[in-house]
């Protein structure tokens, strides 16, 4: 994979890379209409798979917030076309690295000293590359350690590189800028901490003591004395991404063993915890030789708060989306429904979301559920693009719902896709011992 030699940093330098993106894509659009002048038939897909490869080539030498928004979309491909569903994914494991130089460069700027002053051995090159860092191998006392190293210029990027990206991204989703403020407020703000390596490692700290009473689970050893604001050093975790051990050969008794400990985690980090491990892509998991799950990247972590908690969970109730006043008041203290509606946003919202979560609460609906349904993601899949064509196209389109909903409904909607990659089969009952 090429590398990276330079981050533009700076207000300036990154709202220069967006513009020139935003020139391509405009470009790319003048193309697709002028074909459609001459021949009437321009080729919608190709104007998808070019803007998103502008988009994407841009976002990738930019780092940082853009990248991270494509990889949260990645996860949701029913809101998207498909060719950007495609290219965002790449954001999760196919992100170009710091090359030696820089990589050199960003660690002496951040901790003052240069990587081998510091550690026994040190392998500049990067064994993962993220959004916002990139992980390195390193070697201190006999102890293999990981060093999480942030990009140069995000944390100081990411309102600038955020108002930049927001017209792009509210034209792509078909979303009111305005109305849609509250949420990139959410966004930026999450993103603002997981710039904050000191924050990481407080979070990281507390979550993997608090749910060390959970069995076999496996959370890194973090070294506060090598670790700062950019820098986050802990003991390394030998084992395989959740994605590649998923395509071994295993008993059935194996995936079910290891999805019931992901689900299991996140009951217990929901119902005692308040707080989510809000970053569930297979990267951020992976499987010890001893066969244990270890959890790693606390750099996410959703507080969810008792006045969303209460409704949220309250959804779960058997027979709650046959009490029609019950189920209205829930979807009004979560904010979907509002007292002001008319009659006709009312009956719209009401149905429109009985029927989605008619599918998406089938999981909490009996003692065991088997996530290898190809029926029920189906349906999750064509649910998706129906809301996703609904909201293109009907008048009523004033944006519903918390703001709370885009980290937890990430949380478990991600939950899913892990249990449906491994093809469990769950105790889902055992979310009532929590």
């Amino acid at each position: 994979m090429k590398t990276t030699q330079h981050i533009p940093v700076g207000k300036l330098k990154r709202a220069g890379k967006i513009l020139k993106t935003g020139l391509k894509v405009g470009r790319n659009y003048a193309t697709y209409y002028g074909e459609k002048m001459v021949s009437s038939k321009g080729d919608r897909d190709k104007l998808d798979q070019n803007n998103a490869s502008d988009i994407m080539e841009s976002l990738q030498e930019l780092k940082g917030s853009g990248l991270k928004v494509a990889q949260m979309l990645s996860m949701e491909e029913n809101l998207l076309p498909k060719a950007y569903a495609e290219q965002f994914s790449l954001a999760q494991f196919s992100v170009p690295p710091l090359s030696i130089p820089l990589v050199k460069k960003t660690f002496k700027k951040y901790f003052g000293e240069n990587p081998e002053e510091v550690f026994d051995r040190f392998d500049y090159k990067s064994k993962h590359a993220a959004s916002i860092g990139q992980v390195h191998e390193a070697w201190l006392n006999d102890r293999k350690l990981a060093i999480k190293i942030q990009y140069p210029g995000v944390s100081e990027s990411i309102d600038s590189d955020l108002a930049m990206l927001k017209p792009m991204a509210s034209r792509l989703l078909n979303l009111n800028a305005k109305d849609t403020e509250i949420y990139f407020q959410e966004v930026s703000s999450k993103l603002v901490e997981e710039t904050d390596y000191n924050l990481e490692l407080t979070n990281s700290i507390w979550l993997s003591e608090a749910c060390s009473s959970l069995n076999d689970l496996v959370f890194p050893k973090y070294i506060p004395t090598l670790s700062n604001e950019k820098i986050l050093a802990m003991e390394w975790i030998d084992g395989i991404h959740l994605s590649e051990w998923s395509r071994l050969e295993l008993t059935q008794e194996t995936r079910n063993v290891m999805g019931q400990r992901l689900w299991d985690f996140y009951m217990f980090q929901l119902h005692n915890l308040k707080k989510l491990h809000a970053d569930p892509h297979p990267g951020n998991f992976l499987v010890t030789p001893d066969g244990k799950l270890g959890v790693i990247d606390f750099g996410c972590i959703k507080d969810v708060p008792e006045y969303f908690y209460k409704p949220y969970t309250s959804l779960i109730v058997p027979n709650i989306l046959d009490d029609k006043k019950q189920f209205k008041d829930i979807l009004t203290e979560l904010e979907i429904l509002f007292p002001d509606d008319t009659a006709e946003e009312h009956d719209y919202f009401y149905n429109l979301f009985h029927e989605l979560l008619s599918v998406a609460l089938l999981p909490y609906r009996t003692d065991t559920f088997d996530f290898s349904d190809e029926k029920f993601f189906s349906k999750m899949s064509t649910m998706g693009q129906r809301l996703a064509h609904e909201s293109l196209n009907s008048k009523i389109k004033p944006n519903r719902g918390s703001r709370h909903f885009i980290y937890v409904n990430r949380t478990f909607f991600g939950l899913y896709h892990l249990l449906h990659m491994l093809k469990a089969e769950i105790n889902t009952e055992a979310q009532l011992k929590f």
